[in-house]
């Protein structure tokens, strides 16, 4: 798997195309959940995607501080559903966590997590900071991350 990190003026057409139609493909189709998934943040934040040749196998974004949270954000974790089951998940939030520590240094992180996901996130490092809620008919949690750099 090859992992990039690029800023959004960074991403080719093709490379932002691939991201975007995995993005609906999961969180709109799959997850039957309609809501604007465009959401006006992608400009302002860092990409991370994981690359099988051509093929987007799993993409996270990590969302600069005072853009949607005060803490960098973590979101938009996803691993393509032929691509489950192998660890990526786990892979790709180190590798967010990592990315967000070098570029925000040692400060706490914030992830919006599915309720179904919480313990998967929590093996993760992150801790619950919020009850339940809903978010577009899918319950979630908020979740934070005191995240290292190694400095």
């Amino acid at each position: 798997m090859k992992w990039t990190v690029k800023n959004f003026a960074e991403l080719t057409a093709d490379e932002l195309y691939e991201i975007l139609r995995l993005r609906v493909d999961v969180f709109v189709v799959e997850q039957e959940c309609p809501y604007p998934e465009i959401d006006g943040h992608d400009r302002a934040a860092l990409h991370l995607s994981g690359w099988e040749g051509d093929t987007i196998a799993a993409y996270a974004r990590i969302i600069k501080p005072g853009e949607v949270h005060e803490d960098p954000a973590i979101g938009r974790v996803i691993v393509r559903k032929s691509h489950r089951g192998k660890g990526i998940a786990r892979e790709l939030v180190e590798r967010a966590k990592e990315v967000a520590a070098e570029r925000y240094g040692d400060i706490p992180v914030h992830l919006s997590a599915q309720l179904h996901l919480k313990e998967f996130y929590a093996s993760c490092g992150f801790r619950p900071v919020s009850e339940p809620y809903d978010e577009d008919g899918i319950p979630h949690v908020d979740m934070r991350l005191v995240v290292s750099c190694g400095k």
